[in-house]
């Protein structure tokens, strides 16, 4: 589906870069800031991936990069018909689903929380608290481009359920170490 020959193109000089069908936008553009937040979160992912010594939870990060790109090329469609096609990427919500129970299934594995949690811990737990952190400004840029233009709203549930998932993921990764960093209100008074 992709072929890239030559990365440099020149196209992008004067300020201005494609879209999927071939329109001109700024790269200020509200749609384009939140197609680069997604693409941040995406590179976080990948390097909590690498932190990440459970090998089930690596292959879900793997696909939940897969489908960042998806949601990129979404992203990056104009137009108001958001049924995918053989040609047209877009976010379905068997996607938001698998996140869902994604989910469901590493929590049966958890404690219930006691406390708001520090953004931190190992086996990859602090790594992916930052790429949770990405994905909700990812989101606030989409909802902000989601102003402006028509954007698929299954795009921006996904953006919502995977920072979840990502919680939920760094609380998994965690406690296969020493758990959790619990937040101790008022502690350094």
């Amino acid at each position: 589906m992709v072929r890239l020959n030559r990365i440099y193109t020149r196209t992008g000089d004067a300020g201005e870069t494609g879209l999927v069908d071939g329109s001109r936008v700024s790269k200020t553009d509200s749609r384009l800031a939140a197609i680069g937040d997604v693409d941040e979160a995406n590179s976080a992912i990948g390097v909590a991936v690498r932190h990440v010594g459970d090998g089930r939870l690596q292959a879900m990060l793997g696909r939940i990069q897969n489908e960042l790109f998806d949601l990129g090329a979404d992203l990056a469609t104009p137009g108001e018909d958001f049924t995918p096609g053989e040609m047209t990427l877009r976010i379905v919500a068997e996607q938001i689903d698998r996140l869902e129970r994604e989910m469901d299934e590493m929590n049966e594995t958890l404690s219930p929380l006691t406390s708001f949690i520090l953004p931190g811990g190992e086996g990859g737990a602090a790594e992916l608290h930052v790429a949770r952190a990405v994905v909700r400004r990812a989101e606030r840029s989409a909802v902000a481009a989601a102003g402006a233009v028509r954007l698929n709203p299954l795009a921006l549930t996904y953006l919502n359920r995977l920072s979840d998932h990502l919680f939920v993921a760094a609380r998994f990764a965690a406690a296969q170490g020493s758990g959790d960093i619990l937040w101790k209100p008022g502690a350094t008074r």
